[in-house]
């Protein structure tokens, strides 16, 4: 069954491209029409790239990997960063920080350091600071805290990126591919679709048209998450169950062996007295 249909983008506005004049030929295979110097983008190509993104995203979920959001466009950050903590997915949301997958220790560390501050503001120890450098300390801390905030828990490359802008976001894009990162991307007619792995043909533009592609990928991502817990639980189970066998096999095993030892007594003991009567006849023939 697929994960959206032909009425909901058409409803949200995803079928709506750029001016013709600002095309990107690339795109042409996925532009239906063109009306009053629009492109009109063929949606039931976009339902069926997006089924194929969401599959993927739910198969990278399933796998326990993280999928990093980025939307720094006025009009789909807070879409991108209640849907991506709605899966507890990192994001970014702000600008960009160049280096962040290329260079992605050093980003590690200045997460590290907003942790740093927090532990010494609950220690107690920058009280004993002047009043200007504790307001420095809480600048850097929120500068650090708007930028990096929500790639805190990230702590280690993340298996994919999902853009929402390819052309803002070319640098996010760049980094990616140099890596080898999968990217999952909502491509507009004046976008180049080329080094986008999974490529959703939208507006990226329209908030709406944002919020349902998310919401279809999400969706999927968290189907995922649940798929995992269940499998999860079944092997914790059937580990549970193998265990209990094997104790019961191991009692069993000390009964028979008790068991065993006592048939061995019973029949030794007939033997015993058998050999001893044998010894004495001759003995009590001899004395006669």
């Amino acid at each position: 069954m697929s994960r959206t249909n032909f009425d909901t983008l058409l409803e949200a506005g995803c079928h709506f491209g750029h001016l013709k004049r600002k095309w990107n030929p690339a795109m042409a295979p996925y532009i239906f029409m063109e009306r009053n110097g629009i492109h009109i983008i063929d949606l039931h190509k976009t339902v069926a790239k997006v089924d194929e993104a969401a599959e993927a995203m739910k198969q990278i979920a399933k796998s326990g990997k993280k999928i990093l959001f980025v939307a720094t466009k006025k009009q789909a950050k807070q879409i991108v960063a209640d849907k991506a903590t709605a899966v507890n997915m990192p994001y970014v949301i702000e600008r960009w920080p160049g280096g962040m997958l290329t260079n992605f220790p050093t980003i590690r560390k200045a997460v590290k350091k907003m942790a740093n501050i927090d532990k010494l503001t609950a220690d107690g120890t920058f009280s004993n600071l002047s009043k200007r450098e504790i307001l420095q300390v809480q600048r850097q801390r929120a500068k650090l805290e708007k930028n990096l905030g929500s790639i805190a828990d990230l702590t280690r490359l993340p298996a994919a990126l999902f853009v929402v802008d390819v052309l803002k976001e070319q640098i996010a894009v760049r980094e990616a591919n140099r890596l080898g990162i999968p990217v999952f991307g909502i491509v507009d007619t004046n976008s180049n679709p080329d080094n986008i792995d999974f490529m959703i043909p939208a507006n990226d533009d329209a908030s709406k048209s944002v919020e349902v592609i998310l919401d279809a990928c999400c969706a999927a991502i968290n189907e995922g998450l649940e798929e995992r817990k269940a499998e999860k639980a079944d092997s914790d189970a059937a580990a549970e169950q193998e265990d209990q066998p094997v104790v019961k096999r191991a009692r069993k095993s000390k009964a028979e062996k008790a068991a065993e030892e006592a048939a061995e007594e019973v029949a030794e003991a007939p033997a015993e007295e058998a050999a001893e009567e044998v010894a004495e006849a001759p003995a009590e023939e001899a004395a006669e």
